[in-house]
């Protein structure tokens, strides 16, 4: 499977983005789907996951209030709407898929991330 991920951009503190994953010649429906990021000199960090069902799980705290994961399995797409942004989220983001029905109680990337699209928070 590979996916890609983009709707990432230039955005100022408080704003929102919505990133959006689709994958090309491979149906989503039986993959859970994880966003996770990686900031420059950081390590990667699990941000959401998405079952097949569409039973989300958070990884972090910090985003459960402000980052709202959904998918649409008739359009094949996975997303993730992040809202009231911060610096801190600057990142470039990556979706993954997880070979699984249910999302794992511990990050994981899964496989099939693509280049990742990149989200900066300034102002």
């Amino acid at each position: 499977v590979q996916l890609q991920a983009f709707g990432g951009g230039l955005v100022q503190p408080g704003g929102s983005l919505r990133l959006s994953c689709a994958a090309s010649g491979t149906r989503l429906n039986d993959y859970s789907i994880a966003w996770f990021r990686q900031a420059p000199g950081k390590e990667r960090e699990g941000v959401w996951c998405i079952s097949t069902t569409g039973r989300a799980t958070s990884y972090r705290y910090s985003e459960k209030g402000r980052f709202t994961i959904s998918r649409d399995n008739a359009i094949n797409t996975v997303y993730l709407e992040m809202n009231n942004l911060k610096p801190e989220d600057t990142a470039v983001y990556y979706c993954g898929a997880i070979a699984r029905s249910q999302c794992p109680t511990y990050f994981t990337p899964g496989t099939g991330w693509g280049q990742g699209t990149l989200v900066t928070v300034s102002s």
